[in-house]
């Protein structure tokens, strides 16, 4: 599990083909890999990966031809948001985030409001119902709060600090991230459908 509180930025500096998928080597100068081992979890624009290798100041992980079916970012050089996994004893400063991206998004709007920028997302038709004004949502693996939703477009506030500590700044009209829905959402959902068709 993830809180949606990026670490740090890291960048994706080679990408090597396998059978299935492909390799990336991560640089993580920020991250800090001395608590890293190989089998840890580490999001990386939101996508949950496992580590399978790792020395000095970079990691690498392996990505599935359906990760990369339902997802943006992951393969092409560039730099990415990274997050660790939780610890129990760590501090949940956004929200539980699972690391499994839902949908893929695209920026409609990304205007500046003082220091701050309005961005406007579009998601999937099949995702806006699980998105609520002032409710929770990840992009690219940053936790985030809705401003404002309709219908399948929704509107977050973004402040300077997130700006600076994140890869969301070079977003623009066109531009598209992932999505992580909020897992309460799904829970509750799963709970009424089966409390409605009597499952239990």
């Amino acid at each position: 599990m993830f809180s949606g509180i990026i670490s740090a930025v890291g960048r994706i500096t080679q990408i090597t083909p396998r059978e299935v998928g492909f390799r990336l080597r991560i640089e993580a100068d920020g991250l800090g890999l001395d608590d890293v081992g190989v089998g840890d979890s580490i999001a990386c624009a939101g996508v949950c990966l496992t580590v399978v290798s790792f020395k000095d100041n970079h990691f690498d992980v392996d990505v599935s031809e359906e990760t990369l079916s339902c997802t943006v970012g992951l393969d092409l050089p560039g730099e990415i948001n990274l997050e660790k996994a939780l610890r129990l004893s760590d501090r949940l400063g956004g929200h539980l985030v699972s690391g499994h991206v839902d949908g893929v998004g695209e920026v409609l709007r990304f205007d500046p409001v003082g220091d701050n920028r309005l961005l406007e997302i579009r998601a999937p038709q099949d995702l806006a119902k699980y998105i609520a004004r002032k409710g929770s949502i990840t992009v690219d693996g940053c936790s985030l709060t809705t401003n404002a939703v309709q219908d399948d477009v929704f509107s977050i506030n973004l402040i300077p600090h997130t700006l600076e500590a994140t890869t969301l700044k070079r977003l623009k009209p066109g531009s598209r991230v992932n999505l992580e829905v909020d897992l309460i959402a799904r829970y509750c959902e799963r709970l009424l459908n089966c409390a409605s068709s009597d499952e239990f």
